[in-house]
């Protein structure tokens, strides 16, 4: 009997995680790999995104080689950026970061560029980048205070997080709301599908 093909996430990211189990999806492994997310001179944020998605899944599918029984998974990796024009908003490490991502994104429009890239069965790679526009309603600096001292900002790209209390700044949003919590559904289902993976095997379960 062939082996069920199996996949690992290259990513530590509990969202991805309950995004990927939202479609029926459970890894077989995580491999979270280290990889500097500092942008290159000039780099465009959509280019930053699908270099940063295919360094942690060449990173995850080296790990992965290293344990038998993972030896022929398909590896996920993914990242998100978040851009105003060209500039590309950090993750904020502290709260003056965090404020100064805020009052930017205040009362205007920005891009969330998110790429997934997955290997195939030949050791190739496959990729894909989602833009979603999103637009804050204009912040108020009591607003920007609270939502700081929620500490929910920590670790995330542009300084929030929309699936939590940062859902409240969204005023508008065209694109996939999945890609800027960290992974676009129906991209990552096609190329998972794409190469072999059978991602509605335990859908019926869950009927």
């Amino acid at each position: 009997m062939t082996e069920p093909l199996k996949l690992v996430l290259a990513s530590a990211s509990p969202r991805r995680l309950a995004l990927l189990e939202q479609i029926g999806v459970t890894p077989d492994a995580l491999l979270p790999a280290s990889v500097d997310e500092t942008p290159e001179r000039n780099e465009r944020p959509r280019t930053l995104a699908l270099r940063l998605a295919e360094a942690k899944t060449r990173a995850g599918a080296r790990l992965a080689a290293q344990d038998p029984a993972l030896a022929n998974a398909l590896v996920l990796g993914a990242d998100t950026v978040v851009a105003v024009g060209r500039r590309i908003l950090p993750k904020p490490e502290n709260l003056e970061e965090a404020a100064d991502c805020l009052r930017l994104l205040s009362g205007r429009a920005h891009r969330v560029q998110t790429a997934i890239c997955v290997t195939t069965r030949k050791g190739a790679l496959r990729s894909r980048l989602v833009e979603t526009r999103v637009r804050f309603r204009r912040l108020s600096e009591s607003e920007i205070a609270a939502y700081l001292e929620s500490g929910e900002w920590r670790g995330k790209a542009g300084g929030y997080a929309i699936q939590g209390l940062a859902g409240a700044f969204v005023a508008k949003l065209s694109g996939s709301y999945g890609a800027v919590v960290g992974l676009p559904l129906c991209e990552t289902a096609n190329l998972l599908t794409g190469e072999g993976y059978p991602l509605h095997r335990g859908w019926t379960a869950t009927a």
